[in-house]
């Protein structure tokens, strides 16, 4: 049966581990060891010499003891700030962090998951599948060890990725896509009080093309956010150069190229109306995720959704995942809601019951 007690003990052993994106070295070193410990074949990728982080992938790779496809789960080990120094208590039935970081639970307890769930299936002596699991890097600052990973330590083709909210039996059937966005603006110096009408202001430009931008929601699939601005340096001088970043999003790729061209429209139009000139830079760091709705995959997890007495429901997210990244890559992918809460804040907590449903339902999907 799965111990609730064990599974506590080790997602409190992992979120203590410092790993914020790019360091996560010691989480990733803490995993290779307990898996070679238990006798399987592990292994670790290059993918953190690709975007300057200080480790790799891990993958884990279990022997089936039965027949079926081979299946594989994936969690990342890098926290979003502040996450150093986590320390976890018990409130109540749910886990929290007592101090004034993340708890760690996106996604330290995807991986407890999935490693009560491996103990649970050896301990009971239950047939299985080859099983990969994937420990990955870099996921919160932009699905670097997923993009960078080495596909060939990965060869399962269906993949349950556990990093999501909302309760234990959400899956995760729609994602977006994401262009991220840079936006420079470039007019000309002068002085403002002596001969301002020489100058051209960027940060005019910028004002102007933001002001005509449909932003925020744009419909039920589209999304459009500008997240920095900066520009300029005193205020005599009249600024030259504005750089604005921003992101796109859609689960439809003709509706996130029209709110690209309309963005883009919108910067055009103000160097037309103040003067100067204008970059629009964009690139599409991860592909929209679609799960088929006779998916394989997808109708054997709400099978063992019901075996286990678990409501299950197919959901939409705005966020991404490493699940879009392997999406895009060829792999049939399911995400899968964990139980997770208020994600990205100190007031970050996960219920135990979802430590110990997820465990039952990723212990199921495990079985030949």
């Amino acid at each position: 049966m799965i111990n609730k007690d064990r599974i506590l003990s080790l997602f409190f052993e992992l979120v203590k581990i410092d790993s914020p994106s790019l360091k996560e070295k010691g989480m990733a070193d803490c995993l290779y060891e307990m898996m070679k410990d238990r006798g399987y074949e592990v292994n670790r990728d290059n993918a953190g010499d690709n975007c300057g982080g200080n480790t790799g992938n891990v993958f884990v790779r279990i022997p089936a003891t039965g027949s079926g496809d081979p299946i594989a789960f994936s969690a990342h080990m890098d926290c979003v700030q502040p996450c150093l120094g986590v320390e976890p208590v018990i409130d109540g039935d749910v886990v929290r962090s007592a101090g004034d970081t993340v708890l760690g639970s996106d996604d330290k307890a995807g991986i407890a998951v999935m490693i009560e769930a491996i103990t649970h299936i050896e301990e009971e002596s239950i047939l299985h599948p080859d099983i990969y699991l994937m420990f990955s890097i870099c996921e919160e600052s932009g699905m670097y060890g997923a993009k960078y990973m080495d596909s060939s330590l990965l060869p399962a083709k269906n993949v349950l990725v556990l990093d999501s909210g909302g309760h234990v039996g959400s899956l995760v059937v729609e994602a977006p896509a994401k262009a991220r966005i840079e936006m420079t603006f470039t007019g000309k110096s002068a002085h403002a009080g002596i001969v301002p009408e020489d100058g051209i202001s960027a940060i005019q430009i910028a004002a102007e093309a933001v002001s005509n931008m449909s932003l925020l929601r744009i419909d039920k699939n589209t999304t459009a956010n500008l997240g920095h601005i900066e520009g300029g340096t005193v205020t005599n001088i009249v600024a030259d150069r504005t750089v604005l970043t921003a992101e796109a999003r859609s689960t439809l790729d003709e509706s996130l190229s029209t709110q690209l061209q309309h963005m883009e429209r919108c910067c055009s139009d103000a160097v037309q109306k103040v003067g100067g000139e204008y970059e629009f830079k964009y690139d599409i760091s991860y592909p929209a995720l679609h799960v088929a709705a006779d998916s394989p995959l997808l109708c054997k997890v709400e099978e063992c959704c019901k075996k286990i007495g678990l409501e299950s429901s197919r959901v939409a997210t705005g966020g991404g995942s490493d699940g879009n990244v392997l999406y895009g890559k060829g792999y049939s992918v399911l995400t899968l809601g964990i139980g997770m809460s208020k994600v990205h804040t100190i007031d970050e907590f996960i219920k135990i019951k979802s430590l110990t449903d997820c465990t039952r339902l990723v212990a199921e999907t495990m079985k030949s």
